[in-house]
């Protein structure tokens, strides 16, 4: 059973991630040389910095795939940034999800923690939605209370950027993302890639897990999980 990437950005032009379609594809065909058989496009939507339309996005899927055959399945959602364009989406049921499906992936500010966020996420999950957190391991505040990183786990699915369990984002995240990873705590995780190089990183983060963690948590951490939090279940990690 092949991985599934829950978290990149190789949709050319709209964002931070793949500059043009012929890097976009080049990602792609990394990625699916380690193992994916479907990856999650995930553009950023993020207030007065990347928020591409329905549109752009379109046209950018588009290049993509005219650039060459793509090597592994394509999905297309977003990473939704916890902002006012998000709010104002949710309230009116519009966030951008994967698919047509109830999972949807979220990312936080790293400065703070949202007011109000276990509640609201709570209340995702009672409306049938399901929450997944990009890169848990960039929020320590959220994670350094035991009960309170239990009860976030218990309302959205937890996703760790491979690219950190590698050690290449940084001493305390790295050393976070290994925690949640070795301690069963997070439910996925994923390439998170920007650009080439880092399908590079998730390759060693995988290789990370397999020597740490054995074969059985790859397989659960990058395909059986993924597909569970797709159909909107929240696996017990």
């Amino acid at each position: 059973m092949g991985f599934i990437d829950l978290h990149s950005h190789v949709l050319p032009g709209i964002d931070d991630g793949a500059p043009d379609a012929a890097t976009g594809l080049d990602m792609l065909r990394g990625l699916a040389a380690i193992g994916f058989e479907r990856v999650c496009a995930t553009p950023h939507q993020k207030a007065g910095q990347f928020l591409p339309t329905a549109d752009d996005i379109a046209a950018a899927e588009a290049a993509l795939r005219a650039e060459g055959a793509l090597p592994c399945a394509l999905t297309v959602a977003a990473e939704n940034m916890w902002d006012d364009v998000f709010y104002e989406r949710s309230a009116r049921g519009a966030v951008p999800a994967y698919g047509a499906g109830p999972a949807f992936l979220v990312e936080l500010p790293v400065t703070h923690v949202p007011p109000g966020l276990l509640d609201r996420l709570f209340a995702f999950r009672v409306a049938g939605r399901l929450p997944v957190l990009a890169h848990p391991e960039r929020y320590p505040a959220l994670c350094a209370d035991d009960a309170a990183l239990d009860r976030l786990r218990q309302t959205c699915a937890l996703v760790v950027d491979l690219g950190a369990v590698a050690g290449y984002h940084g001493r305390r995240p790295g050393k976070l993302a290994r925690r949640l990873v070795a301690d069963g705590i997070a439910h996925a995780v994923a390439s998170d890639a920007h650009t080439p190089t880092d399908v590079r990183s998730a390759a060693e983060g995988i290789a990370w897990i397999r020597k740490k963690c054995g074969d059985a948590a790859v397989d659960r951490l990058l395909a059986d999980h993924p597909r569970r939090i797709l159909a909107g279940e929240l696996p017990d990690a």
